[in-house]
């Protein structure tokens, strides 16, 4: 399902499409799902399999996508195509759900419409987020630029990759990266760079944050520092797990959105709450 800002407009448009209708009787909760940078809607099979009955899953193919246009780099504001997606969504958007680098992009996009509407929940998976400029080194831009392949590469054998050859997967992740470009990288980088000049004190709503523990792109402690930093933030810790908590745990991953679905939603049924929660560290902002 596709929808336009109109027949003229300049502007990019965003694409989302209804992936799974609610199975519950009335009371339908409406989550969207974006992918990250060169990500796609499949990351989202394991969800759907396990979503509520009340829940409303759409998802949405993003320009930097893996079937994207590689142009969205030269021309784009990736905040512009999140609020583009959350406008698209009949009814609007409950609950957000963002992976990786889209949970940059996802987050300036709703402190702009912090006191305009929007959902009324967040979960966001392995952010790339840090509170203070001089976080940041020279050896940052060394790692990711030296290592965006390895993520990529990742990706692929999460997402069904273990049945090709490591050099195959290893060629691949290559062909990847160099779609996404340069300039992809860099609005990658530059999202991670403006991390801390985000106003999260103004989302005042509840916001799940999701790290693996054995993830090598987004650092954990960028998820910690994010969840600390936010008014309502609450941040879990998946053990044995990657970039990709989603398809890496997807049970534990829906038990964790199930139980914000309960507090927030409180007609929506739950399972029961995971044993892993991790209060986030006050002192890390």
């Amino acid at each position: 399902m596709t929808h336009h800002d109109g027949e003229d407009s300049p502007e990019p448009m965003a694409s989302v499409r209804l992936r799974r209708a609610a199975r519950g009787p009335e009371g339908a909760v409406r989550v969207l799902a974006l992918h990250g940078l060169a990500g796609s809607v499949s990351s989202w099979a394991p969800y759907e399999r396990l979503a509520l009955d009340e829940v409303e899953l759409w998802d949405g193919e993003l320009p930097w996508g893996s079937a994207g246009d590689p142009g969205w780099s030269l021309r784009d504001d990736p905040a512009d195509h999140v609020e583009r997606a959350l406008d698209a969504v009949p009814g609007g958007v409950d609950l957000l759900i963002v992976h990786s680098f889209t949970a940059g992009p996802a987050l300036e996009a709703l402190v702009r419409r912090a006191h305009s509407g929007g959902p009324r929940a967040v979960v966001v998976i392995a952010p790339f987020h840090r509170r203070r400029t001089d976080d940041f080194s020279w050896d940052d831009a060394t790692y990711y630029l030296g290592g965006f392949h390895r993520i990529l590469e990742e990706g692929l054998r999460i997402g069904g990759g273990e049945r090709l050859p490591a050099e195959v997967r290893a060629a691949m992740a290559l062909r990847v990266r160099d779609r996404v470009g340069p300039y992809g990288w860099q609005q990658f980088f530059g999202a991670y760079l403006r991390s801390p000049f985000l106003d999260v004190a103004s989302l005042r709503l509840p916001v799940l944050v999701v790290a693996g523990s054995e993830d090598f792109a987004a650092p954990p402690d960028d998820a910690r520092a994010l969840a600390a930093a936010l008014p309502d933030g609450r941040f879990r810790l998946f053990d044995d797990c990657g970039h990709f908590a989603m398809a890496e745990q997807p049970q534990r991953f829906a038990d964790a959105v199930h139980e914000l679905l309960r507090e927030t939603f409180p007609a929506a049924p739950a399972t029961p709450s995971p044993s892993d929660v991790h209060p986030y560290v006050p002192e890390l902002t």
